[in-house]
């Protein structure tokens, strides 16, 4: 399991006096601001988020020390992770962090490698698990609900994913 946590995606400013669109990876948006300062990647880097409120499809906040537009846009497209022992344990055994998935193996119905899942995406329409092909080439991307993706085992280090085709031909 990761210890850190992708929580939040700085994005353009917002306004001249610094604050940012916040993409907010966290069940309820507002929640990134209760896990106290959030880290860059490389944990070199730390912010507070002083104030948010909700935007269209984003947050708009406001991190201390960041003053003004041309410090805001600085920061864009920074991702923000959190450690993990500050997030709530999860409880639904059918929700998981997106990056305890990252890097498991993907298999098929009858044990055949697939892969390896590379990323989880949502584009506003429910998540999308993108798989790396084993022998390399295209990616596959996999709506990631319960028909497609019905076995997530963590602890074997692996998923079943049923392939659209599979699922069309069996009437689902």
């Amino acid at each position: 399991m990761a210890d850190r946590i992708r929580v939040a995606r700085i994005g353009a400013a917002h306004g001249i006096r610094g604050e940012v669109k916040l993409w907010s990876f966290t069940e309820d948006p507002l929640a990134v601001t209760n896990y106290g300062p959030l880290e860059t990647a490389d944990g070199k880097r730390r912010f507070e988020i002083e104030a948010a409120r909700p935007g269209k499809d984003f947050l708009v906040a406001r991190l201390a020390g960041v003053t003004d537009r041309n410090a805001a846009e600085a920061l864009r497209n920074t991702d923000l992770y959190v450690p993990r022992e500050r997030l709530p344990p999860i409880k639904d055994t059918d929700t998981f962090y997106h990056a305890d998935l990252v890097g498991l193996a993907a298999v098929d119905e009858d044990g055949a490698t697939l892969g390896t899942v590379a990323a989880i995406h949502n584009f506003g329409a429910g998540d999308l698990i993108e798989i790396a092909p084993a022998g390399g080439g295209e990616a596959l991307l996999i709506v990631f609900n319960e028909t497609t993706v019905p076995t997530v085992d963590i602890d074997a280090g692996r998923i079943v994913v049923v392939r659209p085709a599979e699922t069309e031909a069996r009437g689902e």
